[in-house]
């Protein structure tokens, strides 16, 4: 009677669909992109700023030409000095130091406007105080860390640094680890573990797109809603010029569901926006957790076809673990208010029987840890048979292509699978100028031939794992809020290691050749030469 009640009272905003979820769009109400604000955009304005600059000098005070030369000849100079000798990772030092000599105009204002970080300063406080009061509500359980140092002392040295320098996450046992090989085997678990809530269900996701996917959760959420259950969704701000209209939230909060948006976007020019909330992350009254590669949107299922077969992965956590997932998205939703945490971080989430260890963290990009990216490597240099590694992006620093490659040159299987069927161009030409240099270390590179490969999977010698949101590229490693889970001795990990040979199988072998690395696609890989010199900007 309730959910009639609530559907009445919202004719007017709220469609139904045949399969019983809720729409809150009428058609054609959801927009295109239009506006960029991100690095990339930025340099292009830019650019297009330093010819208009060049041709009005050149066309009006063509007498003074000799000294803009000089003048940008010495400022490149004293930048270049500075970019030698200051701490920055060498590939990202290279682009800056091309950028800066060959446009001067535009790269010396845009390095000091990216060193700046305009806007973000106050987002920055803020979480770095909220990550000291988390670290004080999750505390590591006693007798773990001691079982895993046992176990395997290599994992336990990683253990540590996910627990101090990597942001306060404990190592757990007791906690239950459910995989899936795709976004249709999550939905369906999820709805069923939606029902099942009492108290609360938090929700944080980069993309939420109505269809199918997100209209049979949001009917169960309108509902739980009007039950009583505390629901929360928190979304990233690209959705408001993507796929949701910036009234959504209140659209959401009149069916009972309260609502963030995570750094909308504003006509105001900021680094802060370059900043995206990027993880994905579902709590059900902190008993059960889900995340992975997995957005609400129906081609993450494959309701809808965007770029061939959609390939994902993703787990769910039952007991202890699930803790630390209530806690990250306690974070984010607390930014803009007092934080919650004792009152959904009690210590008596049900254990669960299982075998294993798990750290479920969180990787910020304000906070100067790489902690995605390092957790990557560990595994790399820890791996003694092999790392199999399915990715939809490969955008590589100098540190982590070096690791890939020294593991490969060690004897370590190191097995890629990336999209046959790209979905951004320039990703998937940037990606291509790796190929080489990793062939030749003997890293072994294979093309899912039905489609996109969306997975963040890295399986390492059949005993730990990881599952999360964090893609090999530049965006994740270095400008996104992420998340993700490491796991070690859980069952779940033959799970991972048979869906990734099952993904192989239908996979198409990059040989070391020009021919089949480019496919005699001359326009990509001339693209892609072009944009490797910016590549740490995108």
């Amino acid at each position: 009677m309730q959910t009639q009640q609530l559907q009445q009272n919202m004719k007017e905003k709220v469609k139904v669909f045949e399969d019983g979820g809720i729409r809150l769009l009428k058609k054609g109400q959801k927009g295109l992109v239009h506006a960029i604000f991100s690095r990339f955009g930025l340099v292009l304005v830019l650019l297009l700023l330093q010819f208009g600059a060049l041709f009005s000098l050149l066309r009006w005070f063509g007498q003074l030409l000799p000294h803009y030369l000089g003048g940008t000849a010495l400022v490149t100079a004293a930048m270049v000095i500075y970019l030698l000798n200051i701490d920055m990772d060498n590939s990202v030092r290279i682009t800056w130091l091309v950028v800066i000599a060959v446009l001067p105009v535009l790269g010396v204002p845009l390095f000091w406007y990216t060193k700046a970080d305009i806007g973000h300063n106050a987002l920055k406080k803020r979480l770095m105080d909220l990550e000291s009061q988390t670290r004080a509500q999750l505390p590591q359980p006693e007798g773990v860390e001691q079982r895993l140092e046992a176990d395997s002392p290599g994992a336990a040295s990683l253990a540590r640094y996910l627990r101090g320098r990597g942001g306060g996450f404990p190592v757990y046992g007791n906690t239950a680890v459910t995989y899936f090989n795709g976004g249709e085997a999550k939905f369906a678990e999820l709805l069923r573990q939606l029902e099942t809530a009492e108290h609360y269900i938090f929700l944080e996701y980069f993309i939420i797109d109505e269809g199918l996917m997100w209209g049979r959760i949001l009917e169960v959420l309108a509902r739980k809603a009007a039950g009583g259950v505390d629901v929360r969704v928190m979304y990233d701000g690209t959705c408001e010029f993507s796929t949701l209209p910036r009234d959504y939230p209140k659209r959401l909060e009149a069916l009972g569901i309260r609502c963030k948006v995570f750094a909308p976007v504003t006509p105001f020019v900021s680094t802060h926006y370059n900043y995206r909330d990027h993880r994905k992350i579902l709590v059900i009254d902190g008993r059960v957790g889900f995340t992975g590669g997995v957005n609400l949107a129906d081609e993450y299922i494959n309701h809808v076809e965007k770029y061939g077969r959609w390939k994902d992965a993703a787990v769910m956590l039952e007991g202890e673990g699930v803790r630390s997932m209530t806690a990250l998205f306690l974070q984010m939703w607390s930014v803009l208010q007092e934080p919650e945490f004792e009152q959904f971080l009690r210590p008596e989430v049900p254990a669960a029987r299982a075998e294993g260890f798990v750290v479920p963290y969180g990787d910020c990009p304000l906070d100067g840890e790489r902690v995605g990216e390092m957790v990557y490597i560990d595994l790399l240099n820890r791996a003694r048979k092999y790392v199999h590694i399915i990715t939809p992006y490969l955008i590589l620093d100098g540190e982590l292509e070096t690791a890939l490659r020294f593991a490969a040159e060690r004897g370590v299987d190191v097995h890629l699978i990336l999209p046959g069927v790209p979905d951004k161009q320039f990703a998937y030409a940037l990606a291509k100028t790796h190929y080489k240099a990793l062939l030749s270390s003997g890293v072994k590179i294979s093309e899912w031939t039905p489609g996109f490969t969306h997975a963040k999977l890295v399986v390492m010698d059949g005993v730990e794992a990881v599952v999360g949101t964090i893609n090999l590229d530049y965006r994740s490693l270095y400008h996104h809020f992420e998340n993700a889970v490491w796991m070690r001795c859980v069952g779940s990990i033959r799970d991972m290691e048979t869906d990734f040979q099952d993904t192989l199988a239908r996979c198409r072998t990059v040989e070391a050749t020009l021919q089949s690395v480019w496919q005699g696609k001359k326009l990509l890989r001339l693209m892609g030469l072009l944009l490797k010199v910016i590549a740490p900007l995108m």
